[in-house]
């Protein structure tokens, strides 16, 4: 049963895509000055976006570790603040208080770097995809 479930969906999608590429297709062929599509048109494209899928999927990869990170470290600093209220002298709560407020502007910084590296990643790959494509 779960075999005939999933013959159908692998055409479903089958035809799903076959349906974006005429589509496709079809719009470009509307543009004024567009050239007729050529076979090898059509597999640049489907090259690039190939290509592009794999670059997201990596960089979605990427950003959930990132996110990991950040929740693991979110969660220590959470530990750490009900830490803090068992501080026995106004000297050790404010030493408590100062490193747990470092530790977590350090966490945010370290964080949107990560994803400030991800997204010019990003760029350079799209960047890299088209320049490839074009030549």
């Amino acid at each position: 049963m779960f075999n005939q479930v999933f013959e159908n969906f692998r055409q479903a999608t089958e035809a799903t895509v076959q349906m974006q590429q005429e589509m496709f297709k079809t719009w470009m062929k509307l543009w004024p000055g567009m050239p007729d599509s050529s076979p090898d048109w059509d597999k640049q494209v489907q090259r690039f976006q190939k290509k592009w899928a794999d670059a997201l999927g990596d960089m979605l990869k990427r950003q959930r570790e990132v996110a990991g990170a950040h929740f693991k470290a979110g969660m220590e600093n959470i530990e750490k603040a009900f830490q803090v209220g068992e501080a026995k002298t106004p000297e050790e709560l404010r030493t408590r208080t100062v490193e747990l407020w470092r530790k977590c502007f350090d966490d945010l910084r370290q964080v949107y770097e990560a994803q400030l590296h991800g997204f010019e990643m990003a760029m350079e790959k799209l960047a890299d995809l088209t320049l490839k494509v074009e030549t």
